[in-house]
């Protein structure tokens, strides 16, 4: 049997503009913004290739803290593409670094240690690593 990870509750102060954050700084597909009352809403976003949306809101999700969600974590093929992509569209990102070593050679030198680093505007912490092919 197969076990996805489908959704994380990312825990917000301002819905719209963690919305905006999401949506339009950081590209991820808006599924769905929906409003049952003045007290409920839920937004869910899904980054671009992913199984796994995160959702934001009020009412229907659990109360955290705004910003104490840490070490979320995306996976793309080029970390230098993927910096640039994040700087172009303004998101306050750390530079590219290498974390770790290879146990193995890889067919490029960041695969699996090259990291950025980010946050939402509540403070909750992104990584982003590039992996571009999977050991077997």
């Amino acid at each position: 049997m197969n076990w996805t990870l489908e959704v994380v509750i990312v825990p917000v102060s301002d819905i719209d503009r963690a919305k905006a954050f999401y949506a339009d700084q950081l590209g991820f597909a808006v599924d769905h913004d929906t409003v049952l009352g003045d007290d409920i809403r839920i937004v869910q976003l899904t980054p671009p290739g992913s199984g796994c949306s995160i959702v934001i809101g009020k009412g229907a999700v659990p109360e955290m803290p705004p910003g104490s969600l840490k070490g979320l974590q995306l996976v793309v093929p080029d970390i230098e593409r993927a910096h640039a992509e994040l700087t172009a569209r303004g998101v306050e990102v750390s530079e590219v670094r290498e974390m770790g070593v290879n146990p193995r050679p890889t067919p490029h030198p960041l695969d699996n240690v090259g990291f950025v680093f980010f946050s939402d505007p509540d403070g909750n912490e992104w990584a982003v690593q590039q992996i571009s092919s999977r050991a077997e």
